[in-house]
């Protein structure tokens, strides 16, 4: 399925309190997305701890997902890591366990030249399935220029790209140097503290941790967004602020997990070292943000 303009929530991965994956917990999770309307579903990235995952997990993750959702929603699956052979390997498997698309984030810790990003990307995308470049400098530690972005977009495997550097300022300079392709190269945003500007401001809609709570009222902000209904926006989005903002008082996705377990979404909030459990002392702004979202 060609991915939608529109919400895409960055999926948790439900653990046991052991440490397995919650299979059943997961396959929860999904209907729950299904029946809110999300329009992609991103799987397997950094907020679903694939870091940490094995290929047998990665497998059981994708086929669970696939096994409920392909054909009915996007599939977008994270495969980006450091080494080219290993995103090659997760590449391959996701295209025969039923991805629709691929996000690939920069290599990270070694900063790789434009050129070298260039070359990185348009290697995945020559296996063929849908790239969505993936610009987080600030877990990076590079950044993947606005130019180097439109060189890539030529390709005809690349077709979007998740930017969550939080610079509205890039969206314009996107567009301009996109031209014609601006139309058809999918824009989405990575920063759920601006994702209401990023898409009245001319972007195709988010990659959302929120989304993972609150997929419903993602779905209605953006997609009133697209519509340019700055009042409706407003309306659903400004509740939901201190969300966007307090899930990122930790490490992601310690406190979505936390929330997830709050609200009654999943049975345990466990994340894999090396990260842990949310830090109680910010529990009390976690659930005060769920409140003002009415979540609790």
């Amino acid at each position: 399925m060609p991915l939608r303009k529109g919400s895409t929530c960055a999926l948790i991965t439900p653990f046991n309190d052991d440490g397995t994956i919650d299979v059943t917990g997961l396959e929860k999770l999904i209907e729950f997305h299904l029946e809110a309307g999300t329009d992609n579903l991103c799987v397997l990235g950094t907020t679903a701890e694939a870091a940490v995952m094995t290929m047998n997990e990665r497998a059981l993750v994708l086929t669970t997902i696939a096994n409920i959702a392909k054909g009915k929603v996007p599939l977008l699956v994270g495969t980006g890591t450091i080494n080219p052979e290993s995103v090659k390997a997760m590449t391959q498997q996701a295209i025969d366990l039923g991805a629709d698309a691929n996000l690939i984030v920069n290599p990270y810790y070694v900063k790789p030249p434009q050129r070298a990003l260039v070359k990185h990307f348009t290697t995945m995308a020559d296996m063929g399935l849908p790239v969505i470049l993936y610009n987080v400098p600030g877990r990076t530690g590079s950044n993947i220029a606005d130019e180097t972005v439109a060189l890539l977009s030529e390709h005809e495997s690349i077709v979007g790209v998740k930017d969550a550097t939080g610079d509205l300022s890039r969206l314009a300079s996107l567009k301009t140097l996109l031209g014609d392709r601006d139309s058809t190269f999918l824009k989405y945003s990575g920063d759920d503290d601006t994702t209401d500007d990023f898409v009245l401001q001319g972007g195709d809609g988010c990659i959302s941790v929120s989304a993972n709570l609150v997929p419903r009222q993602i779905h209605d902000m953006v997609h009133a967004a697209l519509k340019g209904d700055t009042t409706l926006v407003k309306q659903i989005n400004d509740p939901l602020r201190m969300l966007h903002k307090n899930l990122f008082c930790e490490s992601n996705p310690i406190p979505t997990k936390w929330a997830a377990k709050r609200i009654g979404l999943v049975n345990a909030a466990y994340c894999r070292p090396p990260l842990d459990v949310l830090d109680p002392a910010f529990e009390g702004i976690v659930e005060e943000s769920l409140k003002a979202a009415g979540l609790l």
